[in-house]
């Protein structure tokens, strides 16, 4: 009897095992089923942000900005789709190993071969999705690779913005948090104390001292050698780390310790942040010839050159023989601080029109204030970097006749961008129009064409002048065809370009080239009607 109830207890317990196997093996078919179904799709729950992912919310915010900024505002209409998917192959420089590709309808990441994940594609025009698709491709490609693993998120959204943006234009290019926040600095100034410096045989020297900055007001000098900002020695630091030691808060205190030739101890200045916009012009005068160098243009060039402008009337007055306005070196900068500086030489007439496919992007920019040195000779001079917003002045003072321009083809980034701010605090500089002289040619990969051509010169300023009024009709006939080369035919725009082939200059040549006009005004007014297009750019 004992032995009976034993066997069916033992019975028993074999069926329940049986059946507890039978549905683990139905649960797995019908698991197994469903990513056969799905393709082994991950899960679109994405795990807490510990820095290896991307969270969910804030990634898809950030390339929801990117993408629909890009395909709303670049200059060439692109396919949304094209964007994200170049985007999310970007991810590839992180790791070479993981690559995205496309066949139909479905999104396909693959790791040396392997297919890790495959998903539908969004609707060509739906920026969020595509947006979302990109942080799920960024998370499967973390749980496939320790490279993307280990990666910061700001490492991933330079990979794919980088990715997206690459194949568009050189221009067009994105900005992290740290480099965006400089970016915004050199546009818009920062807080600081307003001085340059240069690291020197080991020393932190300043070279200059901003006029009407907490450091000239504090005391601080031309050659005294920086030796502690607040508590931190510099010795042993970079450049970089000393200014962003000096940089902080506006209105907030930092104490900066120097050594002074002549002094027997170190002299320490206490000091207030304020906000500092850098020095774009300076000016100098010689023989009655006023010179005005622009390094940039910022949010105070235009002001900054008025001023000059006025202190060099109030300073000669009437013994002023003329102005160089020298833009060599000059990488451009703001649009409208362009359209202010050469306004500030134009009575009337357009300055400059740019074109692209974003409604806002079409604009005509017309000359409105008073010239403030009517009648005087001006020479603008540039040379293979002056480009953007110094092109945009050189090339309206040409073609509206009030400037002789010499030097040598300059860069040609006849372009304009567009900032595009991003959630996490980087930024898109994005191509969205081009320059269009007031002659009708466009500047990108031509640039601005001299009337008297310094390429491979290193003297002989008179010969350099013979030469050019000589050869007039070459002269004439040479800007009538840049004038009207068509903006798709690369090869005769380098061609052009090649007769005056583009040169970064400092040498003095230019500069004494532009003297002897203006000393000379037969010459000048000979010069003058070389490259003018006044006529042209009235109609």
């Amino acid at each position: 009897m004992e032995n009976r109830v034993v066997t069916k207890a033992a019975k028993s317990s074999t069926i329940a095992t049986m059946i507890r196997h039978r549905d683990l093996a139905i649960r797995l078919a019908a698991a197994l089923l469903v990513c056969l179904l799905s393709a082994c799709a991950p899960q679109r729950i994405l795990p807490k942000e510990t820095g290896a992912f991307f969270s969910t919310g804030s990634a898809t915010e950030v390339f929801t900005a990117g993408y629909s900024g890009i395909s709303e505002k670049y200059i060439d209409r692109i396919s949304l789709a094209v964007i994200a998917l170049e985007g999310m192959r970007g991810l590839g420089t992180i790791d070479p190993g993981l690559v995205v590709s496309r066949r139909g309808n479905t999104i396909i990441l693959t790791d040396n071969d392997r297919v890790v994940a495959r998903f539908p594609a969004p609707l060509d025009n739906d920026a969020q999705k595509w947006a979302a698709l990109t942080v799920e491709i960024s998370t499967a490609g973390g749980m496939a690779s320790k490279q993307l693993r280990a990666a910061s998120n700001e490492t991933l959204y330079e990979a794919v913005f980088d990715g997206m943006l690459s194949n568009l234009d050189v221009f067009s290019r994105y900005a992290g948090v740290e480099e965006a926040r400089k970016n915004r600095a050199k546009r818009a100034g920062f807080g600081g104390i307003g001085i340059r410096f240069k690291l020197k045989r080991g020393e932190f020297r300043v070279t200059f001292v901003m006029p009407n900055t907490p450091a000239a007001r504090a005391g601080i000098k031309k050659g005294d050698i920086i030796t502690y900002v607040g508590q931190v020695p510099v010795k042993g630091l970079r450049a970089s780390e000393v200014g962003a030691q000096l940089r902080g808060p506006i209105g907030s205190r930092v104490t900066v310790t120097v050594r002074r030739l002549g002094q027997a101890g170190p002299l320490t200045f206490e000091t207030e942040r304020a906000h500092i916009v850098g020095v774009t012009v300076t000016l100098s005068e010689r023989n009655g010839i006023v010179f005005l160098k622009v390094s940039g243009f910022n949010k105070n060039t235009a002001r900054s050159m008025a001023k000059k402008l006025k202190k060099a009337k109030k300073m000669l007055g009437a013994k002023i023989k003329g102005l160089v306005l020298d833009l060599r070196g000059n990488p451009g900068g703001l649009l409208k601080q362009s359209i202010r500086v050469a306004d500030l030489f134009l009575a009337q007439g357009q300055i400059i029109k740019t074109r692209g496919r974003h409604p806002d992007s079409i604009k005509h920019y017309e000359a409105s204030d008073p010239d403030l040195v009517t009648g005087v000779p001006l020479v603008v001079l540039v040379d293979g970097k002056s480009a953007s917003a110094a092109e945009i002045v050189a090339a309206a003072l040409q073609d509206r006749g009030r400037a002789v321009v010499i030097g040598t083809s300059s860069f040609g980034k006849g372009t304009v961008q567009t900032v595009i701010r991003l959630p996490n605090g980087g930024e898109i500089t994005l191509t969205w129009s081009r320059l269009i002289a007031p002659s009708g040619y466009a500047l990108h990969g031509l640039g601005v064409m001299p009337a008297i051509c310094t390429s491979g010169a290193n003297g002989g300023q008179l010969e350099l002048i013979d030469q050019a009024l000589m050869a007039r009709m070459k002269t004439s006939t040479l800007m009538e065809a840049w004038r009207k080369a068509d903006l798709k035919n690369e090869s005769q725009r380098k061609g052009l370009r090649a007769s005056c082939p583009a040169e970064p200059r400092k040498k003095s040549v230019e500069v004494e080239v532009a003297s002897r006009l203006i000393s000379n005004r037969s010459l000048y007014n000979r010069a003058l009607s070389l490259t003018s297009a006044v006529d042209a750019a009235r109609h």
